[in-house]
């Protein structure tokens, strides 16, 4: 047999444990050449923790890895450079101060001499860029770039280092619609070009568009790898879960009551004067779930940290008919709310402190945590064990610090800490995402949830499917204001494409009643 015929790439029995944990136990993958290989799983199935073993992050505590056919040992990330292994992971590795020629080549820059050769690099960058679709700024810093921008400055910090496998680690997370079509369009790309691709990902939509082939982890262990074309996406969440899923959100008919938020001319400006927010008003009452649809960027983010008093604003915010503003972060909380937010490492959790310990932050001062001024550390455990199991967030220990859990389970941390609050106003910023099929069916039934004890919800997201399925009512924002307010059961994904992209209601009404395609 020629090494051609040999898979690119060969995991035999990978296990990796830690303590009696197993994060992977007994898995088995195989990628072959022009290969894009899925992996799905649960969150804290352990798809990151078998990727961090092929790009040498992790060793494995047994098994085997192939590369043509030759067994290697892959021992840093060093040794998976020098073999063309390169992962771009979940949250970016980027120096914000760098500029994007300065990332891509850190640790690898070319010389002249006993200097860099800036030109060089430069130009090397560009034709990588050319020759993939990954149009860049070479010479634009990091933290003055888009989210979408970094992405494709990771990409080709591992083609530029000469990477012939790309691990992408749910790589569409964190961008936009169309930022997403552009990275799939890249994919086949790179795949058309001999690259072999593994994608992390639990957007099973996602795995349909792009995929040849998909490996399913389930709590550890490999359960099957199936033909993409020959499966349906019910039958994919159903191995992965192990049991049937609905995408369907049952609920009732809402039964709003009184006005629990009220937004009257909310504005909002950053530091160089520019309008982010222009003058929002909105209501959400008790017992129903409202919707905030629009393109990022469009002021929705800007809209509900201005609300959880993590923005300053002009205008005025009421929580239960009180006024907020000048009031302090806590203070709002205690006014009976509670905020999932859009940024859980920036807004949600402390990464370096104990699971526990981030479980209890919005009430580590209240009894029976605190008693004195001296913590209940026996509470703050029982507590956090509690809703660990409750909202089922994979981890080793409430001991372990948050930064060990994977995206999905910090993200369920939050929730969980969250609705304990029992707020009479909540906020949801993205809550699902990241998270696998189960997860989200859970956490939208979670969301009725309230809305069915008379509480009200905003809930903020870029999945349109996410806003039609759990929404009552619409609120779609462009360009920094609202330009409908509809009910969720009278519109569908194409109108609200439109609107978010800045065509009227009364356009979109026009073209539903000349029959036209809206």
């Amino acid at each position: 047999m020629t090494s051609t015929e040999f898979p690119v790439i060969e995991m035999r029995n990978i296990s990796k444990q830690f303590g009696q944990f197993f994060a992977n136990k007994n898995i088995n993958l195989e990628l072959k050449k022009g290969e894009i290989h899925a992996l799905l799983g649960e969150n804290g199935a352990g798809k990151s923790t078998l990727m961090n073993i092929l790009s040498g992050l992790l060793e494995p505590s047994s098994g085997q890895i192939f590369m043509n056919g030759q067994e290697v040992h892959i021992d840093s990330p060093t040794k998976a450079d020098q073999l063309g292994i390169g992962m771009v992971h979940q949250h970016f590795m980027l120096i914000q101060d760098f500029t994007v020629v300065e990332n891509i080549i850190l640790g690898t820059e070319p010389l002249k001499g006993m200097t860099i050769d800036r030109d060089q690099a430069r130009q090397a960058i560009l034709d990588l860029s050319k020759k993939y679709g990954l149009s860049v700024n070479p010479d634009a810093k990091v933290e003055s770039i888009s989210v979408g921008m970094q992405q494709r400055v990771e990409i080709l910090k591992t083609l530029y280092r000469g990477a012939e496998v790309l691990i992408f680690d749910e790589p569409t997370a964190v961008l936009t619609p169309q930022e997403i079509e552009e990275l799939m369009v890249t994919l086949r790309s790179l795949a058309k070009e001999g690259k072999s691709i593994i994608i992390i990902t639990h957007k099973l939509n996602e795995i349909k568009q792009v995929a040849d082939r998909c490996t399913v982890i389930r709590r550890g262990e490999s359960i099957d790898t199936v033909e993409v074309e020959g499966v349906s996406s019910r039958e994919l969440a159903n191995m992965m879960v192990g049991r049937a899923v609905s995408f369907r959100t049952e609920k009732a008919l809402a039964q709003p009551t009184e006005v629990a938020l009220a937004v009257n001319d909310l504005t909002v400006t950053d530091e160089r004067g520019i309008t982010l927010v222009d003058h929002l008003n909105f209501q959400v009452r008790q017992g129903e779930v409202v919707g905030i649809a629009g393109i990022d960027g469009n002021g929705q983010s800007e809209t509900i940290l201005a609300i959880a008093g993590l923005l300053p604003y002009e205008g005025q915010v009421f929580i239960n008919q009180k006024d907020m503003k000048g009031l302090t972060p806590r203070q709002i909380t205690e006014s009976g709310f509670a905020l999932i937010p859009e940024d859980r490492h920036k807004h949600g959790l402390i990464l370096d402190m104990k699971l526990e310990d981030n479980i209890v932050l919005q009430e580590y001062y209240r009894q029976p945590y605190s008693k004195h001024g001296f913590l209940n550390f026996k509470a703050i455990q029982e507590h956090a064990k509690k809703l660990i199991d409750k909202f089922d967030v994979r981890t080793t220990s409430e001991k372990a610090s948050a930064r060990s859990l994977s995206g999905g389970n910090q993200q369920k941390a939050i929730i969980a800490r969250e609705l304990d609050l029992a707020p009479n106003v909540l906020i949801a910023a993205n809550p699902t995402r990241g998270l696998d099929v189960g997860a989200i069916e859970f956490i939208h039934k979670a969301l009725i949830e309230q809305r069915d004890a008379n509480k009200a919800v905003l809930l903020m997201s870029f999945e349109l499917d996410e806003i039609l399925n759990v929404s009552d009512r619409i609120i779609v924002m462009y360009d920094g204001k609202i330009v409908a307010d509809i009910d969720a059961k009278e519109t569908n994904e194409q109108e609200l494409g439109l609107m978010m992209a800045g065509t009227s209601y009364q356009e979109v009404l026009a073209l539903r009643t000349q029959g036209g395609e809206a």
